[in-house]
């Protein structure tokens, strides 16, 4: 996707259709603060290569509730316990089915890139050991099983109210690669371990926020704008409890943020220390000129 010329062949630029994806920030407590859970791309990714991300990745068709795959079978209706549907359509501003599909991309993406399972047993309890399913999880790595498949098969319900909206993210419209992102926040489970287990990451681990600010700064961490964003929010927090509950308050919106963040004050010190993106900042500024 890309520019497309258009009927008269002035070769007018059309934007590239950003698509639907959720990125999870886990945090957790650490004597020294907050820890939270980054993994570095593998230098084979098409997109992204070799950059420190959070979990997550592009939502799927079967995310979406009643789809039908290729044999006329529906998949099975997805175990729901914390905020329904809607009421994440209206913190996110999608419609439902929308909503649904990022918070169930949110769960199954994590779960496929850390073994963190963000779910609950028939009797309601929190998953406290994933690892047993980690047969299932390489499954839907693979693409072989469906996250809703796996969850009725195994008796388990997704857990909504473990996530927090945290931010919306759309990649400015003059990439060729665009995506619509929805980053969310969640304290990880305990018992649950999270693993660098996933063939998309070359390394993984638990980082306090500004330590991965100062790697950044030196720069052994490669960061894009949105995650810098992200880590940056943070800072200014010294618990998990403190973070979550600024997002409960709405203290921390989820607003959507396009490619206005180039002229954000708020990303001054990136495009101070990150020179060689600079330009696109440059583009901005014409842009809105």
């Amino acid at each position: 996707m890309g520019t497309k010329e258009n009927r008269d062949g002035a070769g007018t630029a059309t934007p590239a259709t950003p698509r639907l994806a959720s990125t999870v920030l886990l945090v957790r407590d650490s004597l020294h603060g907050i820890e939270l859970y980054v993994q570095e791309r593998v230098s084979t990714m098409k997109f992204a290569a070799n950059m420190t991300v959070f979990p997550g990745g592009g939502v799927d068709a079967r995310d979406f509730p009643g789809d039908v795959d290729g044999d006329g079978h529906e998949s099975p209706r997805l175990t729901w316990s914390g905020h329904p549907p809607q009421w994440w359509a209206e913190k996110l501003n999608v419609a439902p089915a929308t909503a649904r599909a990022l918070v169930c991309a949110a769960v199954r993406e994590t779960f496929e890139e850390t073994g963190t399972l963000l779910a609950a047993d028939a009797s309601g309890t929190t998953i406290a050991d994933s690892g047993r399913y980690h047969a299932q999880r390489k499954a839907l790595e693979s693409h072989e099983l469906a996250f809703s498949d796996f969850m009725a098969e195994e008796g388990l319900g997704l857990r909504s109210d473990l996530l927090r909206p945290w931010s919306n993210w759309v990649t400015p419209e003059n990439l060729p690669t665009r995506y619509d992102t929805y980053f969310f926040l969640a304290a990880h489970p305990e018992g649950q371990v999270a693993d660098g287990d996933t063939s998309e990451a070359s390394s993984t681990g638990w980082f306090r926020p500004t330590a991965l600010m100062e790697g950044w700064r030196d720069r052994k961490v490669g960061l894009m704008p949105p995650t810098w964003a992200q880590i940056k929010r943070l800072l200014p927090y010294a618990t998990v409890a403190e973070v979550l509950a600024a997002a409960d308050a709405g203290e921390e919106p989820s607003v959507r943020t396009t490619s206005d963040f180039f002229g954000d004050p708020f990303m001054d010190e990136f495009f101070a220390v990150a020179t060689h993106l600079g330009h696109l900042r440059e583009n901005a500024a014409r842009g809105r000129g």
